[in-house]
């Protein structure tokens, strides 16, 4: 069994960690989410408000990148018992798309924390879809953090 066959959350589950809501859910499973790392995966749908053409359009992949993130501080902030914070987006640097899905194609998700200083977290992304690389980005994130 790969990592992509382990799921460790889906539809309603996700939105426990995350504050968007249709339809701007991004993440539809969660497939592992632990040290500093967090893969998840989106099936590419027509109804997708970032798809345009029968693509999913770049948006849509800045918007998954981001979305896994959360998903991964809201599930560890769950586990901890926390409330989970607002992220905001505050810098996408190196930003390479190499392609678009299409829809009916599955993408898969991976997050790795490179930095955390206070509520600012540094993360590459990479999105694959049939095993190959489409799109990549680092991502400064800024938590929103409330008293517990």
């Amino acid at each position: 069994m790969g990592i992509y066959d382990n799921v460790i959350a889906d539809g309603e589950t996700i939105l426990r960690f995350i504050p968007q809501r249709e339809p701007m859910v991004m993440v539809e499973k969660l497939h592992k989410a632990e040290g500093g790392q967090t893969i998840g995966s989106l099936q590419i749908n027509e109804s997708n408000i970032f798809c345009k053409d029968g693509f999913l359009q770049e948006p849509g992949l800045i918007e998954n990148i981001a979305q896994t993130a959360a998903v991964g501080v809201g599930f560890e902030y769950r586990n901890e018992n926390k409330d989970v914070p607002t992220g905001y987006i505050g810098a996408v640097q190196r930003l390479n798309i190499h392609s678009l899905p299409k829809i009916g194609k599955t993408i898969f998700t991976e997050i790795n924390v490179e930095h955390k200083v206070f509520n600012t977290t540094l993360i590459n992304g990479k999105i694959t879809c049939d095993n190959k690389l489409i799109a990549e980005c680092s991502m400064k994130i800024f938590l929103d953090e409330k008293e517990n």
